[in-house]
């Protein structure tokens, strides 16, 4: 079943794949990162977060939540428009257009990622086309 992106369904299916292969990672009991994901142009709920995700690895153990604080911090930001995390979303990774459009939005701004992501490893790159598999 496909799910629009950005809705709580798609989010949830988000959750459940990050912390699904967390789980069958193997990782280390001493790690701790935390992945923060924020959409730019989004609109604050009443509970004061904004649209987006926060992916924590507390020795070594996963925890996700939907929905950031404006000025939460993380390990690796990614600060995106919801736009670009569509087109993102709707794109397998061995699609040659994956890289440009990713190459486009760091130039234009529109995507800005800090951090060193490496230290999460490639289980979780391994997530990016099953999610898009489920994204309408």
């Amino acid at each position: 079943m496909k799910m629009r992106q950005g809705t709580t369904a798609w989010f949830e299916m988000a959750e459940q794949m990050m912390l699904d292969a967390a789980a069958n990672a193997g990782l280390a009991t001493d790690l701790n990162f935390t992945l923060i994901e924020r959409y730019t142009d989004g609109t604050m709920t009443a509970d004061g977060l904004l649209p987006g995700i926060r992916f924590d690895i507390v020795n070594g153990r996963s925890s996700f939540r939907t929905g950031v604080h404006p000025d939460e911090r993380g390990d690796v930001p990614i600060e995106i428009t919801s736009a670009a995390a569509r087109t993102l979303n709707l794109l397998r990774s061995a699609d040659p257009e994956y890289q440009r459009a990713l190459q486009h939005m760091r130039g234009s701004g529109e995507m800005r990622v800090d951090g060193d992501s490496t230290r999460l490893g490639h289980w979780l790159e391994a997530v990016h086309d099953p999610i898009v598999d489920r994204t309408e």
